[in-house]
């Protein structure tokens, strides 16, 4: 499911700034309550100060008005100003640390989240949007979820008291107030779901510009050989453009419902003045009682203005929340194993009592080779697909590897091959059948120790942003120089090291681009060997060597099979022989197993695989026919 699917899916079950949203902001909010209601008791303390401003003002014009001194007034109110500044200020201070606290708390959170996806969820979600959801999303629950939660409980109660001290002071006058009010309630009322809306059309069209950057940086340099750029340029632009009409729309929400207040203050305030001095003139209130109104009317003014805003806010604030709780509510993988679970009063299980021999401490740190036994490989009766409705990629697959040697896998494009990398790695897992590795299944071990007692080398050998010596020590604590440079002669990157102007302290660049497919295939081995693997798989490993290196890297992996065993995808000759078995694959079944030899003598498949992937006709065994074989 893609982002926009996602979203939708989402969208059909709660809708944005519902119960959902508003869920999911409080959970987001809990953790730090405390400084919540800390900085909106100070910004509260602060706003009360203030509503004692307009009584003093009524105080000070009687005062005047009799003839009286009013030093010691105009002292109090300047006291009153100071210390309700202040106040605001303390608390303004304590939401925006409390608020830089709860996007912490959310980055950290989905951190952790991401990186333990399980790889289907991932496949069926644009990267882009989900890098936005940690981004962007959690930015906006920085510049609006614990400012517009406070000012909505400070400005609701400031609200109220203002309301009833008005009351206090003339009830005509504040029915007259609140009639053009009940205008703001409505318009809110009517254009809060709407902003809702439009808000979360916005995030998710930001979502998509980094969908779309994502997949250009991913494959730029086939952009600029396609000269594709300005195609390219015109997908992006269009991305912004749905941002920006998506901005739009919520802009236009949110200027109706900010209008609605500014007409009604005004409103009011005109109504107020009209009738007020009119019963000035009839003597019904004093003119101080008149100021005084009209002291707490502008109060009120800015009260309902941030109250306007709070409602907007909230909603954008929800539809983050809840765009960030679609990616928590993505399946994620466990380290225990799958029937694993605490019983009420029994210890749990700890991940070093389901150790087996020669797996990894829990330092990170692989032992020497020689105490980590290799690993049998059996797959019982195994079918998979990567989606429901999708084909089968695998159909009752069968065949057990034995401890030790090396085993390649053979077939047509799409025949299976990798995917029985993905299930040996628990990538993905199978629809039916067992995965076994040393006759357990894979799903009863605990994932940190199988990934731990495997070295995986990848068909493309992504290589990280970083230096060299991080990518080959990738996911290890360390590892001894001499061991190190050891596997650098082993792969055959001795070389290049040497030629690099800080060693292994050279940075690869984003992707690895400053090295060549062939020495990122080098690295990948490498940092695979450097874990001492009790299985090691290879996916293509060699596909981009030239001749010499890759008979040297051949070499390497023969010596890696007599110590371990070593399974590889391959389409070359050169692997295949040397070979102690060889799994022909094709439509998602094995067909045949044997050496290359036996192979070639008995199955037509692997003949004309051989005839016209593998090896040229003069290098055909006698048993073998010179041409590919049409039977």
């Amino acid at each position: 499911m893609t982002a926009p699917r996602m979203s939708q899916a989402r969208d059909a079950e709660h809708p944005p700034g519902g119960r959902h949203g508003r869920r999911a902001l409080v959970r987001h909010l809990r953790p730090q309550r405390a400084g919540i209601l800390l900085g909106t008791a100070l910004g509260l303390l602060g706003s009360l100060v203030g509503l004692v401003q307009p009584l003093a003002a009524k105080r000070l014009v009687d005062d005047l008005g009799a003839g009286e001194h009013a030093v010691g007034l105009l002292v109090a109110l300047s006291v009153l100003v100071v210390l309700g500044a202040g106040l605001a200020a303390l608390g303004q201070y304590v939401l925006e640390r409390t608020a830089e606290a709860v996007v912490h708390t959310a980055r950290r959170r989905l951190a952790s989240r991401l990186l333990r996806l399980r790889l289907s969820a991932v496949e069926r979600t644009e990267p882009g949007d989900l890098i936005s959801r940690a981004t962007s999303d959690t930015t906006l629950l920085r510049q609006v979820a614990t400012q517009s939660v406070a000012s909505a409980v400070t400005g609701s109660l400031v609200l109220v008291a203002t309301v009833t001290l008005m009351g206090v002071l003339d009830v005509v006058l504040l029915g007259v107030t609140s009639g053009a009010l009940a205008l703001v309630a409505v318009a809110v009322a009517v254009v809060a779901p709407r902003i809702g809306r439009a808000t979360r059309q916005t995030q998710e069209a930001v979502g998509g510009i980094g969908a779309e950057l994502e997949r250009v940086f991913g494959a730029y340099r086939t952009v600029k050989a396609s000269g594709a750029e300005q195609y390219e340029i015109a997908r992006l632009h269009e991305a912004a453009g749905r941002a920006r009409r998506a901005g739009v729309r919520a802009a236009r929400w949110e200027a109706l419902s900010n209008s609605s207040g500014v007409v009604a203050v005004q409103t009011a305030f005109l109504l107020v003045l009209g009738v007020g001095g009119a019963r000035v003139a009839s003597g019904a209130m004093s003119v101080s009682t008149l100021v005084a109104f009209l002291l707490y009317l502008f109060s009120l003014a800015p009260r309902i203005h941030q109250l306007v805003d709070c409602v907007a806010q909230l909603q954008t604030g929800m539809t983050a929340a809840a765009r960030i709780q679609d990616v928590e509510d993505l399946p994620v993988e466990h380290s225990r194993p799958a029937n694993e679970t605490s019983q009420p009063g029994q210890p749990t299980r700890r991940p070093e009592d389901a150790r087996v021999p020669g797996a990894p401490p829990a330092d990170g740190v692989p032992p020497p080779p020689d105490a980590r036994p290799p690993a049998a490989v059996t797959f019982d009766s195994v079918s998979f697909a990567y989606r429901a409705g999708l084909p089968a990629v695998h159909r009752e697959v069968s065949f057990t590897v034995p401890a030790l040697g090396m085993t390649a896998f053979v077939g047509p494009s799409g025949a299976g091959k990798t995917t029985v990398f993905s299930l040996i790695e628990r990538f993905h897992e199978p629809d039916a059948g067992r995965v076994l590795l040393d006759g357990r299944d894979v799903r009863q071990w605990p994932l940190d120790e199988l990934r731990a007692s495997i070295g995986y080398v990848e068909q493309d050998a992504p290589v990280l942003a970083g230096t060299l010596r991080e990518n080959l020590l990738f996911g290890l604590l360390s590892v001894t120089e001499e061991r190190l440079h050891h596997t650098l002669r082993q792969a055959r990157l001795d070389t290049v090291v040497a030629r690099l102007p800080d060693g292994l302290d050279t940075p690869v660049g984003h992707r690895g681009g400053s090295l060549s497919g062939g020495e990122r295939q080098r690295v990948a081995i490498a940092r695979a060997l450097l874990r001492s693997p009790r299985l090691l798989l290879l996916d293509e490993a060699t596909s981009q060597l030239d001749a010499a290196n890759e008979a040297v890297l051949r070499e390497t992996v023969a010596e890696a099979a007599r110590s371990t065993t070593v399974l590889v995808v391959a389409h070359r000759l050169s692997t295949v022989t040397t070979a102690d078995r060889i799994v022909v694959m094709d439509g998602g079944r094995v067909s045949a197993v044997g050496t290359h030899a036996e192979l070639l003598a008995c199955d037509g498949l692997y003949r004309r695989l051989a005839a016209t992937q593998f090896l040229a006709a003069d290098r055909l065994s006698p048993a073998a026919p010179a041409r590919p074989d049409t039977g």
